[in-house]
């Protein structure tokens, strides 16, 4: 079979499936429809703004599909009629067995980490919170149970000390979308080797997931060490970023403070500071600050330093910028 005698139906939404689909497009192979969720209202005006994937597949003009529910009848009668042989699904939404058996030659599933570790829905920000190493790119076909499938191939990466969500994620899309193409080529040619999930593990392998992240799981927890702590903050940054609440000693005032990077700070540089080791006498979330270039916040082992945060109704800014426009008291504290 020639690449452009296969069907392909592509299932995404956001900027991360972008890149893939504008890959097989660009490599001309034969897109015969996409499937994106409904126009979401958006901004002041609550205006309908369709999904990145949308809006390159108009510009490319694709065939859409926009189903408010995927057992529908007739998005269901609509989706046999674009007679697939294979659909791609990169960062859509679970699918009902009914649509991802229709193609002859099944569904697959592009997911951002090393299968079966990180199965959920933010991989990304997960591998980075948790301090990984490294992490990739997998494609599966689906099954069942939630990123479960047979594995058809993965690619690894690094995760440097430097990266934070949006660096790790723009990698891995440009890499997604390599390995789908390369997966659609072997599935071309007939030479696909699935794996089970269950054969790359054992049962002293702990898995670790990646849930869906609430506004909550973003809150800063001081009483953590500079290492957990610099990546959470990484691992949340710049969307949908860590935060915290800012403390007035004077008012008992709270606002709410984003942080989007820190640097760990080296324990002489914290004596240097204080005349000694002083922000262990102090309670986590303790600040030290000459009110001009830097914020210090005491934790677990030490002190860990804010140098990007956005206070609440107000631009995102370098900590330098921040303290020439607010001053901090002396026993404000981060909560």
């Amino acid at each position: 079979m020639k690449k452009e005698d296969l069907r392909i139906v592509f299932m995404g939404t956001p900027e991360f499936a972008v890149e893939s689909l504008k890959t097989l497009v660009e490599n001309d192979y034969n897109v015969v429809g996409v499937i994106t969720m409904p126009d979401k209202p958006s901004g002041r005006g609550y205006k309908l703004k369709p999904s990145p994937v949308k809006q390159y597949a108009l510009g490319e003009g694709l065939n859409i599909l926009q189903p408010e529910k995927l057992k529908d009848e007739e998005f269901l009668n609509e989706l046999r009629k674009l007679n697939a042989d294979i659909q791609i699904v990169v960062a859509f939404r679970m699918l009902p067995e009914v649509v991802w058996s229709m193609p002859r030659k099944g569904t697959f599933n592009l997911h951002s980490s090393l299968l079966p570790q990180y199965r959920g829905a933010a991989p990304i920000n997960w591998a980075i919170i948790n301090g990984e190493k490294e992490t990739g790119v997998t494609t599966f076909f689906l099954s069942h149970e939630i990123d479960t499938g047979e594995i058809i191939f993965r690619e690894t990466t690094e995760i440097s000390d430097n990266d934070n969500a949006e660096t790790l994620h723009d990698r891995l899309m440009a890499m997604g979308a390599k390995l789908v193409i390369k997966t659609v080529d072997a599935i071309i040619e007939d030479n696909i080797t699935a794996i089970p999930q269950d054969q790359l593990f054992t049962n002293e392998t702990t898995l670790k997931p990646a849930p869906k992240i609430f506004t909550e799981t973003c809150r800063i927890d001081w009483d953590n060490s500079k290492e957990v702590l610099y990546n959470f903050i990484r691992g949340l940054s710049p969307y949908p970023a860590a935060w915290t609440e800012l403390e007035n000693s004077e008012t008992n005032e709270r606002l709410r403070l984003k942080i989007f990077a820190g640097e760990k700070v080296e324990d002489s540089a914290d004596i240097e500071e204080t005349g000694s080791k002083k922000s262990e006498l102090f309670t986590p979330g303790s600040i030290f600050t000459d009110n001009k270039n830097y914020i210090n916040v005491s934790v677990a082992d030490g002190l860990l330093r804010i140098t990007d945060l956005q206070l609440s109704g107000k631009k995102r800014m370098k900590t330098v910028d921040f303290l020439n426009g607010y001053k901090l008291n002396e026993n404000d504290r981060l909560i």
